[in-house]
């Protein structure tokens, strides 16, 4: 009997010992029954002797007995024990952290049965473990590196700073990079757990309605001074009033992280852009920049952990904001898509499901 595996889209046996192989056992037993009658009745012809007649019967079925003995017991181990014993070994080594481990199937892909799909499942799991244990090496070094960078420039400059003869505008400056460098780490630590707590869904988002358009003009003004310090000019493009149903406090992480890079990739009296809009059901803001852009590669690991794409303001971040923005929006139903082209700059787009007001200013939804 045999069931079809829809998810995997084949046909699985539904017994590792078919109703043929016993039919086959039938049919060898009536065989062998047959010819023992066969051989009384030859014996009673020739008058063979009385203790040969007594002992060839038993010496025929002896040999029978054996062959089918020996018969089931192979079909036993190949069936059984041999890919049971592999499966066993496969899983001491992958439980002492060998990762590269694979169990080859007894059938072949039209052939399956039940041993065979939990051997491919298993496969399947060492291989998801692997990929596992690599990104968590990955991570643990590129949280080691980031580490390391602020520490050895706190280091450092606390070193001159113990150092005599040191004025005191170089103490200040000491001083300034110190706080810089702590600042840096700090960040790092604090978009690790977030994000960490963000993965493992332990943090409930907290969703309310609230005017989207208020949000983005109040993290603007928080980038006022770097505006002006590197006279960029801002053109902001919004409607009046924007209601988004999702946690503000969440999304204005994703305001700040959006703008801060813009800032941050645009050259000295370059331009950025905010536009909003709402599209039917859902609300867009976009942000543009006219800083260096991003290669093709870069976009395709744009929001991966640790990822910087240019190296030259790597000390300004730490890889982990446009993570921290993606799983957010993962989070809140939303979606992100990124527009660019090295040297002429860079677009975001964030879309989000949006609310609605009926002719007597209340929210409905959409």
């Amino acid at each position: 009997m045999k069931k079809e595996d829809k998810s995997r889209n084949r046909i699985i046996k539904d017994s590792l010992f078919p109703v043929s192989l016993f039919a086959i056992y039938l049919g060898v037993l009536l065989l062998m029954s047959g010819l023992h009658q066969g051989l009384v009745v030859l014996m009673n012809a020739l008058e063979w002797n009385k203790i040969i007649q007594s002992v060839l019967p038993i010496v025929y079925w002896s040999v029978v007995a054996v062959g089918l003995t020996l018969f089931t017991r192979k079909k036993m181990k190949d069936t059984y024990e041999e890919p049971l014993h592999r499966l066993a070994e496969a899983t001491q080594q992958v439980a002492g952290g060998d990762f590269s481990v694979y169990v080859p199937t007894i059938h072949t892909a039209d052939r399956l049965d039940y041993l065979d799909v939990m051997i491919l499942d298993f496969n399947k799991m060492v291989e998801e473990l692997g990929s596992v244990e690599t990104l968590k090496t990955d991570f643990v070094s590129n949280v080691s590196h980031e580490m390391k960078t602020p520490i050895a420039v706190i280091k450092n400059y606390a070193e001159l700073l113990q150092m005599k003869n040191v004025r005191e505008e170089e103490k200040e400056e000491y001083a300034r990079n110190i706080e810089e460098a702590a600042g840096h780490l700090s960040a790092l630590i604090s978009n690790i757990l977030r994000l960490n707590k963000l993965e493992n869904q332990r943090i409930d988002p907290e969703i309310e309605s609230y005017d989207l358009c208020g949000q983005l003009e109040e993290c603007i003004l928080q980038y006022e001074e770097l505006w002006d310090e590197k006279e960029l000019e801002l053109e902001v493009d919004m409607e009046e009033k924007a209601v988004l149903q999702a946690d503000p406090s969440l999304m204005e992480l994703v305001w700040n992280n959006l703008l801060s890079n813009a800032i941050k990739f645009t050259e000295h009296g370059g331009k950025v852009t905010v536009r909003q809009i709402t599209a039917g059901e859902y609300v867009e803001v976009s942000v543009s920049d006219t800083g260096c852009g991003m290669s093709k590669e870069s976009i395709r690991h744009i929001f991966d952990k640790f990822y910087q794409g240019d190296t030259s303001h790597s000390k300004e971040g730490n890889g982990l904001g446009l993570a921290l923005v993606k799983r957010i929006l993962v989070l809140m139903n939303g979606d992100i898509q990124v527009v660019s082209q090295e040297g002429k700059g860079s677009t975001f787009t964030v879309k989000l499901p949006g609310r609605m007001e009926n002719g007597n200013g209340e929210e409905v939804d959409k």
